[in-house]
C-alpha cells in the first residue's frame, strides 16, 4: 500500500500556501513541497492535521563544482534545522539551484571528472549527516528536453551510479516518473532495474504534467510494477492539474489508493 502525497506547489495555486497545505491535509493527503525559505514554516509546522513528507533539501551552492560546495553544504545544514521543526523525513538533493523557469542556475564543473568527484564527496558528506539527524535524501534525475535545460543529472543511472558510490542507506533514489518518460522512456524496465534504491516516487503524466490518465503513461500499470517490485513508500503527485484540483486527486487516489 502506498502513502499519497500531494505537491503544495502545483495544486491549489490560488491559494496563499499555507492554506494549499491546509487544503491537501483536509483531502487526506501528505503534503511536500520546493523551496522552504519563503514559507511560513512556523504556521505549517503548528498544524496537528498536517504531515510533510519531503522539501528540497537544500539551499544554494552546487553539488557539481568545488567552488559551490561549500555553500551547498552549508544550505544543506539549515533545512535539517527546518526539516526537524517540520518533523519531515524526507529531502530532496538536486545539483544545485534552479529558478523559476526551471533552469539550473549554479555552477557546473567543466571537467566531467571534477563534475562526479565533487557531486561524490558532497553527497558522501550528506549522508553523514542524514544519519546524525535520521533523515533520507532523495536523490533527484531532471529531464534537459522540456523543463530543466542543461541539468546535470538527466538520466534516473546518473542519480542511481553516485548513490551506489556513496553507499550509504540514507541516500537513495527519488524517481520521477515524469522526467523520466520525457528524457529516456522505458519506465517499467526503469523501476525493475533501480527499484532497490528507491524511497520516493513523484508523478505526473505527459504531456502536460497534468495528473494520471490525462496523457500517454499508463500509470495503472506503473502502479502495478511499482508494488510487484516491493515498494509501499510514498508516491506523490507533483502535476498541475488538468482543470479541477478534486479530479486531479480523485485521478490520483483511483490508480494509486
Amino acid at each position: 500500500m502506498f502513502r499519497l502525497a500531494l505537491c503544495a506547489d502545483t495544486i491549489f495555486c490560488d491559494l496563499p500556501f499555507t492554506q494549499r497545505v491546509k487544503q491537501i491535509a483536509k483531502a487526506g493527503f501528505l503534503v511536500d513541497f520546493w523551496r522552504w525559505m519563503d514559507r511560513d514554516i512556523d504556521a505549517i509546522a503548528a498544524d496537528p492535521s498536517v504531515t510533510i513528507t519531503g522539501i528540497t533539501g537544500y539551499v544554494g551552492g552546487s553539488l557539481v563544482h568545488p567552488d559551490g560546495l561549500e555553500e551547498y553544504m552549508k544550505g544543506v545544514e539549515q533545512t535539517l534545522a527546518v526539516a526537524k521543526k517540520l518533523r519531515c523525513k524526507q529531502l530532496v538533493l538536486s545539483t544545485g539551484e534552479i529558478n523559476h523557469e526551471g533552469k539550473p542556475v549554479h555552477q557546473v564543473a567543466r571537467h566531467p571528472a571534477t563534475f562526479w568527484i565533487t557531486a561524490y564527496k558532497g553527497l558522501c558528506r550528506a549522508a553523514e549527516l542524514a544519519e546524525k539527524h535520521d533523515v533520507v535524501y532523495g536523490v533527484e534525475h531532471l529531464n534537459t528536453k522540456v523543463d530543466h535545460g542543461g541539468y546535470t543529472l538527466p538520466l534516473v543511472e546518473d542519480a542511481v551510479r553516485l548513490i551506489e558510490e556513496v553507499g550509504s542507506p540514507r541516500i537513495r533514489l527519488l524517481l520521477d516518473v515524469y522526467h523520466a518518460q520525457i528524457e529516456e522512456g522505458n519506465v517499467t524496465q526503469i523501476i525493475r532495474d533501480y527499484s532497490k534504491y528507491l524511497s520516493y516516487v513523484h508523478v505526473a503524466d505527459v504531456p502536460g504534467r497534468h495528473e494520471p490518465g490525462t496523457g500517454e503513461i499508463n500509470y495503472p500499470h506503473i502502479a502495478r510494477v511499482l508494488k510487484e517490485t516491493g515498494y509501499s513508500g510514498i508516491v506523490a503527485l507533483e502535476a498541475y492539474p488538468e482543470s479541477d484540483p478534486h479530479k486531479a486527486m480523485s485521478r490520483f487516489r483511483e490508480v494509486f489508493g
